[in-house]
């Protein structure tokens, strides 16, 4: 996990992620959408959603991308149905994958993976091939600059929240799946704001990937498949050195 954190925190740096915005919206979209339609339209009673719609707004999308999204959810709108859809493969090195999507057609979207993993070095595994190595969580993050770690540390524990971590200037809050928006609605109702609350999966352990040429080729196929319009999030377990990073960052 923390060689994956790595990863996306270097694509930042070079504003390769999401650098268009069609693309998050898109992305934004098609939670709400699917949100919406698992468990109602109405935030008020739907904490996924309601997370769906914060998330959103705090990267400006639009008002009525929000509203016609939660609308194609619900049924109120005639749309094509988006599903959510998780594949497991492998990178170079035996580092294991798990991608979800949320697709309107299936069959394009295993196309696309399959496509994208034969040209970076990869290949799509069955159901269950690699998901015994991660395990399902929930996470958010809170800037270490708003709150006391103490007092922040009291509220998520009372809330159901099994750890808190310190990462740079954030701090990272793990919960169940279960109790990740009762976690996020604790933290609001004590006036602080967590960042992009989500359900993730977490790796059991880490391969360690020390060869240049193969860190780069694992990274570049994680690119390649974050890339997917229906790709939502990638997920690895590679253990990557700070230095080898820096190197292909530099590159």
């Amino acid at each position: 996990m923390a060689g994956h954190s790595k990863w996306s925190k270097i694509k930042r740096t070079k504003g390769a992620l999401d650098v268009k915005r069609g693309k998050l919206f898109s992305r934004l979209s098609k939670e709400i959408t699917v949100a919406a339609r698992l468990g109602g339209g109405n935030p008020a009673f739907n904490p996924r959603l309601r997370a769906a719609i914060s998330t959103a707004r705090a990267e400006s999308m639009p008002n009525d991308n929000i509203d016609r999204a939660i609308k194609k959810g619900s049924g109120e709108l005639d749309a094509s149905s988006v599903e959510e859809l998780v594949y497991e493969g492998y990178a170079p090195g035996g580092v294991a994958l798990i991608i979800e999507t949320a697709t309107d057609n299936k069959n394009r979207t295993a196309a696309d993976l399959r496509l994208a993993m034969s040209k970076n070095h990869g290949n799509l595994g069955g159901s269950g091939s690699v998901a015994f190595m991660f395990h399902r969580k929930g996470q958010m993050a809170v800037p270490a600059i708003t709150t006391d770690e103490d007092r922040l540390l009291e509220i998520i524990l009372d809330a159901g929240a099994e750890e808190l971590t310190l990462d740079e200037d954030q701090f990272v809050i793990t919960t169940p799946p279960d109790r990740l928006y009762s976690v996020a609605d604790a933290l609001k109702t004590a006036g602080i704001e967590p960042e992009s609350p989500k359900l993730t999966f977490i790796a059991e352990n880490t391969v360690a990937v020390t060869d240049e040429q193969t860190a780069a080729q694992v990274l570049k196929l994680c690119d390649a498949l974050d890339d997917l319009d229906d790709v939502m999030n990638v997920h690895a377990n590679f253990d990557i050195p700070e230095s080898t990073l820096a190197k292909l960052q530099a590159a």
